[in-house]
């Protein structure tokens, strides 16, 4: 299969790694610099080069904020059969945007970052993949997945925007509260240590990336539930309540069984 590959970012670079031995593979890159270090793939500046490729299959990997634009850019210059996807981590906007391109699309979430996930080994990984969309193009990505070792999940746009607001904005909330409020510890314990890696990890993400988790519509619902619980606890704290704080630590304790 002929597959371009939009972005020459950490994902889009994963994605050519992945596919380019077994597919014939583009990236459409506008800054060349970022695709001095791209092997085994064609490297696109021009949509003219875009054209004459004629891809079957096209994969969006631009940050968020650009997914739409550069999908408008590129499209008129695509063959009418070719089917565009995306792996956006927030679909606002995109179900709206597919309904009215007029191409077949499919998209999905492959949700691990270059960050804390080894590339190398994914079996302890998930991805999404939205129940909406062409047939062929769910297939075709979810035996991708599957030979990765990735744990598959099909949900709908609203459904995955439910599930991404709880599952990476709450840890995302939680470490910048963290390092908010964290002070350099001469001699730190184990937990600290561990909270600190992780904190580390987490602000040394792609900037485009945590705007895009944070920015979810349904972000500040998850904050709120935060809020309350740590108004909650600071009146138990300040009221020393132990049998509270048992209650309390009995009750969160269920949650993480």
């Amino acid at each position: 299969m002929k597959i371009l590959i939009l972005g020459a970012g950490k994902m889009g670079s994963f994605f050519v790694d992945l596919l380019s031995f077994d597919h014939e593979t583009a990236v459409y890159e506008v800054n060349a610099a970022k695709l001095r270090f791209m092997y085994n793939t064609q490297r696109f500046t021009s949509l003219e080069e875009v054209e004459a490729f004629k891809p079957e299959l096209v994969i969006n990997a631009v940050t968020l904020d650009h997914t739409i634009e550069v999908f408008e850019t590129v499209t008129p210059y695509l063959p009418k059969d070719c089917i565009i996807s995306d792996i956006a981590s927030v679909k606002t906007n995109l179900k709206e945007y597919y309904d009215r391109c007029g191409f077949r699309y499919v998209s999905t979430h492959p949700m691990f970052g270059p960050t804390f996930a080894n590339l190398g080994q994914l079996s302890n990984e998930n991805a999404i993949i939205i129940s909406e969309g062409d047939y062929m193009g769910r297939i075709f990505f979810k035996d991708i997945y599957m030979r990765l070792g990735l744990n598959i999940c099909e949900y709908t746009f609203t459904q995955h925007d439910e599930v991404v607001a709880y599952s990476l904005s709450i840890p995302f909330i939680s470490t910048f509260v963290f390092s908010a409020v964290m002070k350099h510890q001469e001699a730190p314990g184990t937990t600290f240590k561990r909270h600190l890696a992780i904190a580390k990890g987490v602000l040394s993400e792609d900037r485009n990336l945590l705007r895009e988790i944070l920015f979810n519509p349904r972000t500040p619902e998850e904050m709120y539930k935060i809020q309350n619980e740590l108004k909650n606890l600071t009146q138990i704290i300040a009221d020393k309540d132990e049998k509270a704080l048992g209650d309390y630590i009995e009750r969160i304790s269920k949650n993480i069984v």
